[in-house]
């Protein structure tokens, strides 16, 4: 055996091993506080597995289809965005004559809404075009009066906002007609509103137009919006999770889930909504700090604008000290911009429903005994160069004594601030599967509530006309939606074209061509029935809860807006299915190409080595005659 056969030896066994495997297998607001981060003022996450006290899953559907009071009109409005990567979550607004769209933060800690304006001098590049007065015939300038400030000519009323971490917004007041959105059964109203002509720092660079002031203050959308009666005076929030973001909005009376636990607020103490926070509790142990740590200056602050939460100094240090004495196993690093000295940790996994296992559970504990529970996602934030790593997103607010609770405390929980009452009530939920509880599961009118203790065994009647879904729980993945459609096309002699309305529902359904698939046709003579499917993109294996909630709504309630050439269609049955389960050979095909060429390798190693060994020692045992010595005479071969 020379060199060159053991070598085709070893790679041929190695390929043919590899070739098997392969084989076998086929993807702030307006007081002083120290900030960090973006300082400013929402699709379908798992279900966090720390939320013990879960209600029956029936009984929580019945109760969310009830859930907005049905003799009172509210807006019910999607939220967008996400802390990590935005900082903040919006809203959409509409203002003016015909509407013209803005993203806004939403922020309780602002008392005025404002957008830039067409004239504005200093304004950053943001979402949407700016707004046009002179195209929206509804618009008013505020005059100027005994109770406003005054534009340097005295002619129109003025605003000012000046925020912690140095940023402002300056402009005119008006008032034009504000709309809600589709989903809010309020009717757009009249309301006073910001036309900014001057904006800096972060409120310049913000990828969003402007601010949704939902504060306590006479601009204030929620307090105009009370002044002429049209809601009651409540309105609450509910922030997507973590990787999820997203959420839901009402503004207007909503009933308190069964579970929502209650804090006095305090409206006299200060325009912010406060909270009476006694206690702070670590894995089941108080942290030992005075009563009062909590009620300093202006008290513990709900600011849904600021992204993290920020305490004073004792409660910091004795926080942060007691969550790293109970995660003491994993390994401190160093945060993901030098910049600030974030207190991270790896090892964790990538996995949010499992932290619950490493990291400790926290407990809010207000004056009247009542807590709530939180997670490790509303203390923590996710490292973004690091998989698996995780940092504290509580922070020391300087000298200042208040206790500022930003959104990342809030996350994944239901926070109604119920202003006539003046309380603040939380109730952990899933923020994504409450809108689409408000938006999708919501009959009118609904049925009467059943006691809390009697489960709910009667199911949701869908409205006529509309094909019947099943309801999609935070655990559930989307791996397939079917839907029928028959269509009644006018003249028999038109020639369908399946490609083009493919193109046309997948426009509407904002997905791509790709994921829209035929998978029966059948023909008559004026009713066409197509069997249509949506599959999950080309790089996932699921359908996002959110995107099918959002696809099942659009196609529940008939929004599909095809050309005329393709007639009228109804939708017969609609079907969601899981994803098509992996095997073991897919579900470990890189595990098992590793370990395939891994073995290739140290085969043909092994062999080549083998050889080489081979060939030394047979050297060795070769003969040599001393030199000089005489031997047999050859014969000379012929020329």
């Amino acid at each position: 055996m020379n060199s060159y056969s053991a070598t085709l030896l070893c790679s041929l066994l190695g390929f043919n091993l590899l070739a098997v495997i392969l084989s076998s297998s086929v993807d702030s607001r307006d007081f002083d506080y120290q900030q960090r981060s973006v300082i400013l003022p929402l699709f379908i996450s798992p279900t966090n597995s720390s939320h013990r006290r879960v209600l029956d899953r029936d009984h929580r559907l019945r109760h969310l289809q009830n859930l907005v009071k049905p003799h009172s009109s509210n807006a019910r409005m999607r939220l967008h965005d996400d802390l990590l990567t935005n900082g903040y979550y919006t809203t959409r607004l509409w203002i003016g004559s015909p509407p013209q769209e803005f993203a806004l933060i939403v922020d309780t800690g602002s008392t005025v809404t404002y957008v830039p304006c067409s004239n504005c001098v200093q304004c950053g590049n943001h979402q949407d075009p700016r707004f046009q007065p002179e195209l929206s015939s509804t618009y008013q300038p505020v005059k100027c009066n005994a109770d406003c400030n005054c534009d340097e000519n005295g002619v129109q009323c003025t605003y000012e906002r000046r925020y912690a971490e140095m940023s402002t917004s300056s402009g005119v007041l008006a008032e034009d007609v504000m709309s809600f959105g589709k989903e809010s059964e309020l009717v757009p109203q009249r309301a006073v509103f910001g036309c900014e002509t001057m904006e800096s720092g972060d409120l310049y660079t913000q990828r969003a137009d402007g601010i949704m002031g939902l504060g306590r203050g006479t601009l204030s959308v929620m307090d105009q919006l009370v002044g002429k009666g049209v809601v009651s005076n409540s309105f609450s929030l509910c922030y997507g999770g973590m990787d999820v973001g997203g959420g839901a909005m009402v503004l207007g009376g909503i009933s308190s889930p069964p579970g929502m636990v209650f804090s006095h607020s305090d409206p006299s103490r200060s325009p912010y909504y406060n909270i009476e926070l006694k206690e702070i509790h670590v894995a089941g142990k108080p942290l030992k700090l005075n009563p009062r740590t909590f009620d300093g200056k202006y008290g513990a602050i709900l600011d849904s604008g600021t992204t993290y939460a920020y305490f004073p100094e004792k409660a910091y240090y004795a926080f942060k000290d007691a969550i790293m004495k109970k995660i003491s196993f994993l390994k401190q690093i160093s945060g993901p911009d030098p910049n600030f000295k974030d207190i991270c940790f790896s090892g964790a996994g990538r996995d949010v429903t499992e932290l619950p296992k490493v990291f400790p559970e926290v407990d809010m504990v207000f004056a009247n005994g009542q807590k709530i529970s939180l997670s490790p996602e509303n203390y923590l934030f996710r490292h973004t160069k690091v998989s698996g790593a995780y940092c504290l997103g509580i922070f020391k607010n300087g000298n200042d004594q208040t206790t500022l609770l930003g959104g990342i405390i809030v996350r994944n929980t239901l926070v109604t601030y119920n202003r006539e009452n003046s309380t603040i009530g939380f109730w952990k939920t899933n923020c994504s599967e409450l809108w689409k509880n408000l938006h999708y599961l919501s009959p009118a009118p609904p049925p009467a509530p059943l006691p809390s203790h009697v489960p709910n065994t009667s199911k949701e009647v869908p409205p006529p006309g509309s094909p019947s879904v099943p309801f999609l729980s935070g655990e559930f993945q989307v791996g397939v939606i079917t839907f029928n459609m028959m269509l009644h096309v006018n003249q028999s002699s038109v020639k369908l074209n399946i490609t083009e309305l493919a193109e046309f529902i997948a426009n509407e359904l904002e997905v791509s061509v790709s994921q829209v698939h035929v998978l029966n046709f059948t023909s008559g003579e004026t009713d066409i029935f197509i069997r249509w499917a949506i599959f999950p993109a080309d790089s996932a294996g699921y359908i996002s809860n959110s995107t099918a909630m959002d696809i099942i709504s659009r196609l529940k309630e008939h929004e599909l807006q095809l050309p005329e050439k393709f007639g009228s269609y109804q939708l017969v049955e609609l079907n969601v299915e899981p994803p098509l389960k992996k095997t073991w050979m897919e579900q470990h095909f890189w595990s098992i190409t590793t370990i395939g060429v891994a073995v290739t390798l140290v085969v043909g190693l092994a062999a080549g080595s083998t050889w080489l060994i081979w060939r030394y020692r047979r050297r060795d045992t070769s003969s040599y005659e001393p030199v000089g010595v005489v031997g047999p005479e050859q014969e000379l071969q012929p020329l």
